[in-house]
């Protein structure tokens, strides 16, 4: 999946300052265009063709519900994600076919559920579109050709799981470093910022444990205690402990404790 092309429409400034640099954590958004009014998002829409809108419900004149009607008979048809400061739309939001409704100022954990919701519709229409050309394909072949395909495409094929985050995005006094999650040893939390342990480096991000674990394969990456995360590849040796705690050291010779209401998480070791 490429980047999902995506128009903020919001008629308050701040509104939709907040809302893009939300959305610059993720990296697979790319925003095209923001709009402050209705009339003006019809006309963005129709010209770039995004993946994704989110748009503000109520806005004087040319409202949300009317940017969608406009719509109406265009070939291709964003998903669209409402963001209103009122409740009482959602009703309405879900009956005019709306991905998700998001309520401001906009949480960062409902924010990344909804993105989320949108890899899965976006996936769900490649997967469409490609299936509908490989039928297409497979009618002009001859016998021979149509059994050589079906082999190649039944053999197994290790795909990335879109779910997770393959970087992390660390900015610091104007400055972003990507990080590949691969690359991560352990990470653990001070208050509300998380420490990221890459070999010699850690890096600060702002966030939550429980978002960053979100984020996060857990079939590599899993708690060991309430305030620490451990790649599980990085580990190199399990050294259990008499008072029924344990301790894991890892590659770049790290020790961690690994508590006792995690322990189960030593398993995976034995």
């Amino acid at each position: 999946m490429g980047k999902i092309r995506t128009i903020l429409v919001d008629d308050e400034p701040l509104a939709l300052r907040g809302l893009k640099i939300r959305l610059d954590k993720f990296d697979d958004v790319e925003i095209i265009g923001t709009c402050s009014n209705g009339r003006e998002a019809v006309k963005s829409i129709k010209e770039m063709k995004p993946d994704l809108v989110f748009l503000d419900i109520q806005m004087p004149g040319f409202d949300g519900f009317s940017v969608l009607r406009s719509l109406v008979g265009e070939a291709e048809i964003p998903l669209v994600v409402f963001v209103t400061a009122y409740d009482q739309y959602a009703l309405d939001a879900f009956e005019a076919h709306a991905l998700d409704y998001l309520l401001k100022p906009v949480d960062e954990e409902r924010l990344a559920e909804a993105l989320a919701r949108v890899r899965e519709a976006i996936s769900q229409r490649v997967a469409i579109e490609q299936n509908a050309k490989l039928v297409e394909l497979i009618e002009g072949m001859d016998e021979p050709s149509k059994e050589a395909l079906t082999a190649i495409l039944e053999k197994p094929v290790e795909t990335h799981d879109q779910r997770f985050d393959p970087h992390l995005r660390i900015k610091d006094r104007g400055h972003i470093t990507i990080v590949s999650v691969a690359d991560v040893e352990y990470i653990d939390a001070a208050g509300d910022y998380m420490c990221i342990h890459v070999g010699e480096k850690t890096h600060i991000l702002r966030e939550t444990m429980k978002t960053m674990e979100k984020r996060l394969d857990p079939k590599i990456f899993q708690r060991i205690h309430r305030s620490t995360i451990v790649n599980l590849d990085k580990v190199r040796e399990v050294k259990p402990h008499s008072n029924g705690e344990c301790f894991l050291t890892l590659e770049g010779g790290t020790e961690l404790k690994v508590s006792r209401s995690y322990k189960d998480v030593v398993g995976r070791f034995l």
